[in-house]
Formats: C-alpha cells, structure tokens, sequence
C-alpha cells in the first residue's frame, strides 16, 4: 500500500483495512448490467435459496465489482452478488 500512496496520493488509503472474511455456505450470482437493477439478481438469488430448501443466514450481503464503473458502460458492468446461507 505504501508504492499506491506514492504513486497516487489519496487521503481515503489511510481508510482502507484488510481482514479476514470468514465466508461459510454461500450463494452468490453474477449480475450484468446497472447497479439499479440489481434487485432483479437478488430475486433470481431469493428464488434459488428457496429451491434448495436454504435460509439466509443474515441481511447483509457481499458486492465483488469486476469492472471500472468509470469505464464501463452501466449494461455492461459485471457484479457478483454473494449472502450467506444455512
């Protein structure tokens, strides 16, 4: 992290903290297009979950974006939508 606050100075780095995430049973869809319509993903997910008889084991959820918002066009942006199950 050291080389990026040389190369691009940013105040946000020194907010920015590594962990751990322990992640258990998941289930998680790759969602194309703009971030609005992500509920559509999330429905799809919803309907999934239920089909193999599992909960959600909690309200949160993880977004993994695989493109540059700045770059891609919204219909083309690529996000994995991940939550928890039991």
């Amino acid at each position: 992290m050291e080389c990026a606050k040389v190369k691009k100075p940013n105040p946000l780095l020194e907010e920015i903290r590594f962990e751990i995430v322990q992640g258990g049973t998941c289930v998680q869809i790759l969602h194309i297009g703009a971030y609005d319509d992500e509920p559509v993903s999330f429905a799809m997910l919803d309907k999934f979950t239920r089909a193999l008889s599992l909960i959600r084991a909690e309200s949160c959820h993880r977004e993994i974006y695989l493109n540059n918002a700045n770059r891609t066009e919204k219909s083309k942006l690529k996000t994995i939508l991940r939550y928890m199950v039991k």
